[in-house]
């Protein structure tokens, strides 16, 4: 789970390396041990050892490429299992490291965390092997199924399953264990009556960006064209019952930015990316409001 340590508080900014900062980061996380960026508009992940000191430092650590300023898509190349294309969601228990690869269409994983840049990863999700990089593998008018991935924004673990949100496919795909092979089935699917829909239900995320469950399994999906999180009392529940809460709508078929207002409100979402559990209560990136949202308590 992310600590709750903090970067150092005389660091107002923190910018990303010092020679080619970042350009619109998706995805970070905080494992306690080490601080974790995907530089998404740059096609590569950065890893610091503890918390920077400065505004800008170079990391100790880049995977997607070998050099820190280094930009490419694949690193100039063909896909590979030393590259990305717009990484996005990132999560680590110290020991190993899965890698939303968003426009590669897969899900990378390091069974060890990884010591030095340019590191192959060990797994990759959604593809028949690292050189594929197509939507649901065929290319794009294909139907999904349990092994393929469409636009995958946003990973999860508890340390023992993952969630993958698997935003071009409308659903999130659930693995009892971290695959230790390629190519792995989903166990089960959120979002969908099966592996080869990808259906609108307005009763479903119909776009799933992040995923998110607390050590109590409570179960939040942030559903960023909807602008939305759903949340489930447990993450078990999800597979056959829709939410049990909404945030940012009023009912299941409301879909309007800041519920068709001009200006936000306490209870309105524009266009947002993210949330997270904290402490008993939930944060949510409202992107397209320019802040973030804060419940001491997760909504009943």
């Amino acid at each position: 789970m992310i600590t709750e340590t903090i970067l150092n508080p005389q660091v107002k900014l923190f910018y990303g390396s010092n020679n080619n900062p970042f350009l619109a980061p998706r995805g970070v996380y905080f494992t306690g041990k080490y601080l974790i960026v995907s530089d998404t508009g740059q096609n590569r992940l950065f890893i610091w050892n503890g918390t920077p000191a400065e505004t800008q430092q170079s990391p100790h650590i880049v995977l997607g490429h070998v050099d820190e300023n280094a930009t490419n898509r694949n690193d100039g190349k063909e896909a590979g299992a030393a590259t990305m294309q717009y990484p996005s969601g990132v999560w680590s228990n110290d020991k190993c490291l899965v890698v939303a690869d968003a426009w590669n269409h897969r899900v990378l994983i390091w069974n060890t965390f990884p010591t030095e840049s340019g590191q192959p990863a060990d797994v990759v999700l959604g593809q028949l092997d690292f050189s594929k990089n197509q939507p649901n593998v065929k290319g794009v008018g294909t139907s999904p199924n349990e092994k393929t991935l469409y636009w995958p924004y946003g990973v999860f673990s508890d340390g023992q399953s993952l969630w993958v949100a698997d935003t071009g496919n409308r659903r999130v795909l659930y693995f009892e264990n971290i695959p230790q092979k390629s190519f792995t089935p989903a166990d089960s699917v959120i979002g969908q009556t099966d592996f080869q829909s990808r259906d609108y239900n307005a009763e479903n995320a119909i776009w799933p960006y992040s995923v998110k469950v607390n050590a109590e399994g409570k179960l939040a999906i942030t559903d960023t064209s909807y602008y939305r999180v759903l949340l489930w009392n447990n993450f078990k529940e999800a597979f056959h019952n829709k939410a049990a809460v909404i945030i940012g709508q009023k009912n299941f078929e409301g879909n309007g930015q800041n519920q068709h207002s001009f200006f936000p409100k306490s209870n309105t979402l524009n266009w947002c990316y993210d949330a997270v559990f904290h402490k008993r209560g939930i944060l949510v990136a409202d992107t397209g409001n320019s802040r973030i949202l804060g419940w001491e308590q997760v909504p009943k």
